[in-house]
């Protein structure tokens, strides 16, 4: 009955999250509490809420403090030197600008926001492409790619993995780390190589493109004269206000040691976030005033996600505490054969980032991923190695061109192509990089083959 109830329930979750019949927030709270009053726990189904509440409760924090850490050193101007130089560094080689790309979109989405990341590269790149006639679609992939591949402790699939299973974080994260390595080499080779093909196809001369000259080709006709490098920057008034170019080393020293210490784990994640955030705070904007305004300009995308996961809180709290989940569990084990049960992780790994076409990331997360961790528990092994073959691709790798993220709408828009020559261009790439780095997990004995 437990079984055929938790079955019924995320079925339930599933439909109403990917129909948009309900949002996420309140699919997560209602459903798992009706489910529990129809299989008669009753009033004590708020102690099982409490427990998923109190057990989620150092992820989300981590989250909020992330968000707001990351938000104030870039509202300081730490990532502007940054991005100044590689504009200045690619030039106009097609092959320094498609690697330059995908660097820029890599250290932008170290806050851990696609649609921030996005709304800074492509900018910033979108020129430079427009004016040598170099191929849209693989300026929309290099910044899919390095978004992608770029999943942090503080990013959402390593959140809501975390989350699902009530584990740290850090041991989701820190044994892929080699893995995730060996991805940015794939995605930067890639970058690389389709930056060379372009020189051919445009017939451009590596010799003859400097830094200082430039030639358009494509619609212009090749050729035309164009002006030499990336156009300027140019800060708003109320972005200059607040940036505070003199603490650049500063703010570079200190998120790197907030990083070291979190994913070295000496701390937990959430406590060095608080410190990081109230450092950055005192260290940038001493006035009490203006450590109010910068709070309140990324408050409202930390209470976002911190509802979200206080409500996955409840669902899992709910499935846990009235023993659904392991009585599904339980029932499924029936119909793997148990020498097929060590291929599960790797199985998923291939798989994880086609999945993210059919599922969203709440749904797969928090409804599809807890039943496969549990049933791949009971036939003895780590759910943990579920999370990770899950994150090597599902909404990961696989965001950028899933139909179900506004993200993948904002690659298209901003880059001025179609949904559908996005996806056939960049869906191959991406799933290349998901199979690399499934393949590297299990040779590096993360996961089992």
């Amino acid at each position: 009955m437990l079984a055929i109830l938790g079955l019924a329930t995320i079925v339930v979750l599933l439909v109403v999250i990917m129909s948009n019949r309900m949002s996420p927030l309140v699919a997560l709270i209602a459903i798992p509490i009706i489910a529990a009053l129809i299989g008669g726990f009753g009033f004590g189904t708020s102690k099982f809420i409490i427990d998923g509440i109190r057990a989620i409760a150092p992820t989300a924090g981590m989250f909020v403090f992330a968000i707001i850490f990351f938000g104030v050193v870039t509202d300081a101007g730490m990532m502007d030197p940054i991005i100044d130089r590689i504009l200045r560094l690619v030039g106009t080689k097609p092959a320094r600008i498609t690697v330059g790309t995908t660097l820029l979109a890599l250290l932008i989405h170290l806050d851990g926001s696609g649609a921030v990341c996005f709304l800074v590269t492509i900018p910033a790149m979108l020129p430079l492409y427009e004016r040598l006639g170099m191929d849209k679609r693989i300026l929309a992939l290099c910044v899919s790619m390095a978004a992608g591949v770029n999943f942090l402790p503080w990013t959402g699939p390593m959140i809501r993995s975390a989350a699902a299973l009530k584990v740290p974080v850090t041991d989701i994260f820190n044994p892929l780390i080699a893995v995730q390595g060996v991805g940015l080499v794939f995605i930067f080779a890639v970058a690389y190589l389709l930056g060379k093909r372009e020189e051919r196809r445009l017939g451009l001369s590596v010799a003859a493109l400097t830094p200082g000259e430039a030639r358009s080709v494509g619609a212009m006709g090749a050729g035309s004269a164009a002006a030499a490098g990336p156009a300027p920057r140019v800060l708003t008034p109320e972005q200059q206000k607040i940036r505070r170019p003199k603490l650049f080393w500063v703010n570079l020293a200190l998120t790197l040691f907030i990083m070291g210490v979190m994913i070295e784990g000496a701390v937990d994640p959430v406590v060095m976030f608080m410190i990081g955030t109230v450092l950055a705070l005192m260290i940038n904007y001493p006035d009490v005033k203006m450590q109010k305004d910068r709070v309140d300009a990324h408050a409202k995308a930390a209470l976002m996600m911190a509802s979200i996961l206080l409500a996955a809180g409840v669902f899992t709290g709910i499935m846990g505490g009235t023993k659904m989940l392991s009585a599904m569990a339980q029932s499924a084990v029936a119909f793997v054969p148990p020498d097929m049960a060590q291929h599960i992780p790797f199985a998923l790994g291939i798989l994880s980032m086609p999945l993210s076409l059919l599922f969203d990331p709440d749904s797969y997360y928090f409804g599809m991923m807890p039943v496969i961790a549990e049933v791949y528990k009971t036939l003895g092994g780590d759910p943990i190695q579920i999370a990770q073959a899950s994150v090597l691709g599902q909404m990961t790798v696989g965001f950028p061109v899933s139909p179900l993220t506004p993200a993948t709408f904002l690659v298209v828009g901003l880059c001025g192509i179609g949904l559908g020559e996005h996806q056939k261009f960049s869906i191959p790439f991406l799933f290349a990089a998901s199979v690399v780095m499934t393949v590297t997990a299990a040779v590096l004995g993360v996961i089992p083959f």
